[in-house]
């Protein structure tokens, strides 16, 4: 199809947002617009300073024949600040304390426009590092899972407590929890991951760790590599980390159930961005 300069601009831009991380060809956006690539380098270079200026992201440009364009989505600082200070605050709310000091995140969860922030804050952080899939555990780490996973344009990989018929042959390991110290166990269907697989493993609450542990432990299974972890909310109390290297958004500092207080502030994602 044959568009002036501003249609070409306005559709490339939305192909590009559509697959992060995907490499494209020049012919392929040459032939699209029936133009030359002269012309297709020129319109990129403006979604790239516009990108840039914005806090998009950026257009990365490989060279070679197997080369192409890449939509690398971030997040500047400022705007990380401010999603990181809306979680601060809805977090902090007396009303979200639940009967044994647990939190209820479940809203936060559910709401897609907060979770498409926060996946493309994760996705700027990792941006950089080989992922292949993201790996999460059911059930209340599969919007913050899918989240990541659509701007990093890699597929969610879930893993559960039980075993499920509809998914095959399954791989079952026994593990610590960090917090109950207690044998828990985890399982992940064969077709799920690919041998050798880099895998971003995050969880939207962690207190030792002994769950992205058990999730660790269960990658080797498939002599899987660790790309990453992400915990959305991490608690403070934890005398003993089973994890070392994580990023956090919030930090759980203290949980008062007779005054009704949460205490929250910011994790350690600054480090990252």
């Amino acid at each position: 199809m044959k568009l002036r300069r501003s249609g070409r601009l306005v559709d490339m831009t939305h192909y590009l947002l559509e697959r992060p991380h995907q490499l494209i060809p020049l012919t392929f956006f040459a032939e699209r617009y029936e133009s030359a690539k002269s012309s297709i380098s020129e319109d990129l270079a403006i979604i790239k300073q516009t990108f840039e200026q914005q806090g998009i992201g950026t257009v990365r440009t490989l060279p070679g024949a197997a080369g192409g364009v890449q939509y690398i989505p971030k997040m500047a600082a400022e705007e990380a600040e401010e999603v990181v200070a809306y979680l601060c605050e809805q977090l902090s709310r007396p009303d979200r304390l639940l009967p044994g000091g647990y939190l209820y995140m479940t809203d936060i969860l559910g709401d897609p426009r907060i979770m498409n922030k926060i996946g493309r804050l994760y996705a700027s952080m990792f941006a950089d590092r080989p992922v292949d899939v993201v790996m999460t555990i059911a059930t209340n780490g599969i919007p913050f899972a899918y989240a990541i996973a659509n701007f990093l344009y890699v597929p969610v990989v879930i893993v559960r407590h039980d075993n499920k018929v509809t998914e095959g042959p399954m791989v079952s390991i026994n593990y610590v929890s960090g917090s109950s110290k207690r044998i828990q166990t985890m399982v992940l269907s064969k077709r799920s991951l690919a041998e050798g697989a880099n895998v971003l493993i995050v969880d939207d609450f962690m207190k030792a760790g002994g769950t992205i542990n058990g999730m660790i432990s269960l990658l080797q299974e498939f002599n899987g590599n660790v790309s990453g972890i992400g915990v959305l909310v991490e608690s403070e109390e934890a005398k003993e980390r089973l994890v070392d290297e994580y990023i956090s958004l919030v930090k759980l500092s203290e949980v008062d159930v007779k005054e009704k207080r949460i205490a929250v502030k910011e994790g350690n994602y600054k480090a990252f961005l």
